[in-house]
């Protein structure tokens, strides 16, 4: 495919964006019904515990929808100082969460075939990509850290939520 389009329609990542929505949710209200101590133990991953993991996901999902894919790099040094962006409370965290998800929202009801085809650039990331690969990135990097909260829940003898896309998209 050639860099210039976009790897997805405007309907995938409206739907993947849903979908991304959903099982975040889903994972929240697990994490939430764990004692805090268990929810912020440190269990050795990449972001230590399934509090912080679940932080970061937000944290991906706001950089790359509402910034990069929207052209506000500029913008990134400031964000990166906000605090509310760490929370440090179930509280805070939802506040957090609601805002992204708002934001991401609004950005996916005006997303047209040429936005999707955007170059753009995430000061971190070599290589030229499109908003459309910055839908992929934030899917596969929410499911990559939720596999990590999966490992520790089976370490807990616990049951993940289900994440699977038919599962998620059953009507």
């Amino acid at each position: 495919m050639s860099p210039a389009n976009s790897p997805v329609t405007v309907e995938t990542a409206r739907r993947l964006s849903a979908y991304n929505a959903t099982v975040f949710g889903r994972y929240v209200r697990s994490a939430r019904r764990l004692p805090w101590r268990v929810a912020t133990r440190d269990r050795g991953t990449g972001h230590r515990s399934v509090f912080q993991t679940l932080g970061h996901i937000m944290n991906v999902h706001e950089v790359w929808m509402i910034y990069v894919a929207q052209g506000r790099t500029g913008e990134l040094e400031s964000l990166f100082r906000e605090t509310s962006r760490k929370p440090t409370t179930w509280g805070d965290f939802e506040l957090y969460a609601r805002k992204v998800w708002q934001g991401i929202d609004r950005y996916m009801a005006t997303l047209t075939p040429s936005k999707l085809s955007v170059h753009v650039r995430a000061p971190w990331m070599p290589g030229r990509y499109t908003v459309g690969d910055a839908v992929l990135q934030t899917s596969f990097e929410q499911a990559h850290h939720l596999g990590e909260i999966i490992g520790i829940y089976w370490q807990r003898d616990k049951e993940p939520p289900k994440m699977s896309w038919i599962d998620v998209n059953r009507r």
